[in-house]
């Protein structure tokens, strides 16, 4: 499999995983405008709003909804510039364990130097 094959496929699921979330969200406020509207005709039933009421309030329920949920642009998701990906060998010393191996040498080389001074 080739790089450019690779770079295809990501691209594709990246776009299935968009369009999937997408779907689910739609489920979801469907889902909740059923549900409001459900509410709603049961407070028209007891007398405690009228149809014009309620028909306003699933809509603003559903648009309260909508305001919620995270809107992600294209220009969001992207960073401003591609992520640096450093490959090491297994020889090769860390940056990590060379600043360790650095200090220990100078605690090293000041332990010695006050023996030294002791000495003197």
């Amino acid at each position: 499999m080739g790089l450019g094959d690779l770079v295809q496929k990501a691209v594709y699921l990246g776009i299935g995983v968009a369009s999937y979330a997408g779907e689910k969200a739609g489920e979801k406020l469907t889902e909740l405008r059923s549900q409001v509207q459900k509410l709603a005709d049961e407070m028209v039933e007891r007398g405690e709003m009228n149809a014009d009421e309620a028909r306003r309030f699933v809509d603003d329920m559903v648009q309260k909804a909508q305001q919620q949920q995270p809107t992600v642009t294209s220009e969001q998701s992207r960073p401003a510039e591609p992520r640096k990906i450093e490959i090491l060998d297994d020889d090769e010393p860390t940056p990590a364990s060379t600043s360790v191996d650095d200090m220990r040498q100078q605690v090293a080389d000041l332990q010695e130097e006050l023996r030294r001074l002791r000495r003197d």
